[in-house]
């Protein structure tokens, strides 16, 4: 559970909040918190202002302005942080429902029903292979003959004797290498220019050097014998280059011969040893004579595979959403999607689908396949059943998914509504960002008036400041006047 949430870029705990609104979490296009008069401009005459007056400004001013941003200020912030804890369930269920659409595209893959398993019983005979539009059964094989490759030696002669000059032709089918030789080529060098032609049409050569001297092996590069070879001297050339010719033309014990078998006997031939087309995706290797029997099976194993990593994908979603529409009454927190409108739609026709019947399939739903829900919304497999079943009729599992109507295409139909690229969660994310950069307008917009309230507060406190100080003055002199007039009548009266 913690990989599906960590994968939206949010912890666990951002998929719960308090009731009373104060769990915060990290803003996708957010706005900034609240201001003080610290972060307004134009606070540098705080400092002075009560010099005259004896009054604390700065603190009545900050005061001043914290009552007035406060509302729409918790307003912002609370907005703020709805939206973003919306955004973090809406993107955890998303990534929730991926995993189970990877789930279905192997539920619906035409290979999870096409993998078949073949064997020979007689081991010896050679190997099987398949291919995805192979078709099981079981069938008798008699292979007669292996395709061979042809092969010519020449007479030995010396290393340094030469065979003397003309042209040498090599024709395989169609195709044929015209290789000129010198008085001076031996059979090295004659070998040498047929196997760095850039036209040579399917024959390796190769020198022999046995206790005889030196011989010219020629060989087909492919088996059968529509790939053997025919050699011969061109017009002109001298009597020892055409008497190699003809020595190398005459057929030997190493000629070129195709496959030769029967399959429940019907005649098979074939170039290659891998016999290909015979039977439908299905090759055989073979390696020698004899008889066997053949099976070809449809293999399970990917539809196993298959309905396992479905029923996992649904549970890490059905754990996701037991955490977004959670409520603890202990704690007050509450999933970030309970109650959620679009959450409760879309489990509503998920459960639907999920206990829906496949008319004409003979299974007919999830829990006779061995699929079952627990009452915390989670699916059990019972392996058995689905083992029993496959046993039964493959088709009839694969029906049941991937038919027109099947549960998988249905899901996977649902499943695309919400959570494509304009899918209905996609466009609530993009409506909450949307909501969030207003959010963030009203906020440089509630700066801004703080500022200039602020800025008023200044001047009406500067003004009260000045006007305190005078009066402070005026009030220190009339002071000192009036006892100036005392001292003096207390002066002429002593006197008097």
């Amino acid at each position: 559970m913690s990989s599906t949430i960590s994968s939206v870029g949010t912890s666990a705990s951002a998929l719960t909040s308090s009731t009373t609104g104060s769990t915060t979490t990290s803003s996708t296009s957010g706005s900034s918190s609240s201001s003080s008069v610290g972060n307004i401009s134009g606070t540098g005459l705080l400092s002075s202002l009560g010099l005259g007056s004896g009054l604390d400004v700065n603190s009545i001013i900050t005061a001043l302005v914290n009552a007035q941003e406060a509302g729409p200020q918790a307003q912002i912030t609370n907005q703020t942080n709805q939206d973003n804890n919306q955004i973090a369930g809406l993107t955890a269920l998303q990534t929730a429902l991926s995993g189970i659409q990877s789930a279905l595209s192997e539920l619906t893959s035409s290979t999870t029903y096409s993998t078949y398993n073949a064997s020979l019983s007689n081991t010896s005979l050679g190997t099987v292979s398949t291919l995805p539009d192979a078709t099981g059964g079981s069938y008798n094989i008699d292979v007669t003959q292996l395709a061979t490759a042809q092969k010519r030696i020449s007479p030995a002669q010396s290393s340094t004797a030469t065979v003397g000059s003309g042209t040498l032709n090599i024709t395989v089918g169609s195709n044929t290498l015209n290789v000129s030789v010198s008085s001076t080529d031996t059979l090295s060098s004659i070998a040498s220019s047929i196997n760095n032609a850039s036209n040579n049409p399917g024959v390796s050569a190769t020198v022999v050097s046995g206790v005889n001297g030196n011989q010219l092996v020629l060989t087909s590069t492919s088996t059968g014998t529509a790939n053997g070879f025919t050699i011969t001297a061109g017009s002109g050339s001298s009597s020892g280059l055409s008497s190699l010719a003809t020595e190398l033309n005459t057929p030997g014990s190493s000629e070129a011969a195709n496959a030769e078998l029967t399959i429940d006997g019907i005649a098979v031939t074939s170039a290659s040893n891998n016999v290909t087309g015979a039977l439908t995706g299905v090759t055989l290797s073979l390696t020698s004579t004899g008889t066997s029997q053949l099976n070809v099976t449809q293999s399970t194993t990917p539809i196993t595979t298959a309905v396992n990593d479905f029923v996992t994908a649904y549970n890490q979603y059905a754990s996701t959403v037991n955490q977004l529409d959670s409520y603890d009454a202990s704690t007050g927190e509450a999933g970030v999607l309970l109650g959620d409108p679009t959450l409760a739609a879309l489990q509503t026709q998920l459960s639907n689908v999920l206990g829906s019947t496949v008319h004409g399939n003979s299974i007919g739903n999830l829990a006779s396949l061995g699929i079952t829900r627990n009452a915390d919304g989670t699916m059990a497999l019972n392996s058995q059943t689905l083992s029993t079943a496959l046993t039964n009729s493959p088709s009839t599992v694969q029906n049941l998914f991937d038919s027109t109507n099947g549960i998988a295409n249905q899901l996977n139909s649902l499943v695309t509504n919400f959570n494509s690229s304009t899918g209905v969660l996609q466009t609530r994310i993009n409506s909450l960002n949307t909501n969030l950069t207003n959010q963030s307008s009203q906020q440089t917009a509630l700066n801004a008036r703080m500022a200039v309230y602020q800025q008023q507060l200044v001047k009406q406190y500067t003004a009260l400041d000045t006007l305190m100080t005078s009066l402070n003055n005026t009030s220190s002199y009339l002071t000192q006047s009036l006892a100036a007039l005392n001292g003096t009548s207390s002066s002429s009266s002593s006197k008097g």
